[in-house]
């Protein structure tokens, strides 16, 4: 009798045990996963890195794999070189449409910089961009009023800005004139 008692518990403890039509914390994320819409022609700048379509890297990935990618979302690169003269060491680039430049040291992604489109450079076949309101072009009043703004006193640069600890820019007029993140070959 106490046996069939404890055989009707456990298997009752088991049913309400029962998560029925529910998925696991895991199960959802990946459906959240699947159903967030991945925009393949977008490069998405990030102070850690970037994302190129549905691919992501943080700094120190391999440049061959970050070239790929950069380049099945914005076309070709156009122009690449070396600057054997900069204080961190010599920077390998590669500019992209869209005045995205990706700097690399010893075959690995290290720093990146945007500007607006110059004459020359190739139309995109994508889109370079922050997440936030602060992009290349954004009005002074924008960056400004972003989370983590400072001003870099005593710039010899120019009009330097600061977003945080991992993302920088300058400022030209009333515009934001370029971003970067990373290790950049800037003379001060």
């Amino acid at each position: 009798m106490r046996f069939a008692f404890l055989a009707v518990t456990c298997a009752l403890a088991l049913t309400g045990c029962d998560n029925g039509d529910v998925p696991s914390p895991a199960e959802r994320q990946q459906g959240e996963a699947a159903q967030a819409p991945v925009a393949t022609d977008r490069v998405e700048l990030r102070g850690d890195g970037l994302s190129a379509g549905s691919e992501s890297f943080y700094f120190a990935a391999g440049q061959a794999e970050v070239e790929g990618a950069l380049a099945k979302t914005l076309g070709a690169s156009f122009r690449s070189g070396q600057n054997a003269e900069c204080g961190a060491g010599p920077i390998t680039f590669t500019d992209f449409a869209g005045g995205l430049t990706a700097h690399f040291q010893q075959g690995r992604l290290v720093g990146w910089n945007w500007h607006a489109p110059q004459d020359g450079d190739a139309a995109p076949t994508g889109t370079v961009g922050l997440s936030g309101d602060v992009q290349v072009g954004s009005a002074r009043a924008a960056v400004e009023a972003a989370t983590g703004f400072a001003l870099v006193e005593g710039s010899t640069l120019g009009e330097e800005f600061a977003l945080g600890s991992k993302i920088g820019g300058f400022i030209a007029g009333d515009r934001v004139e370029m971003l970067y993140a990373g290790t950049q070959c800037f003379f001060r």
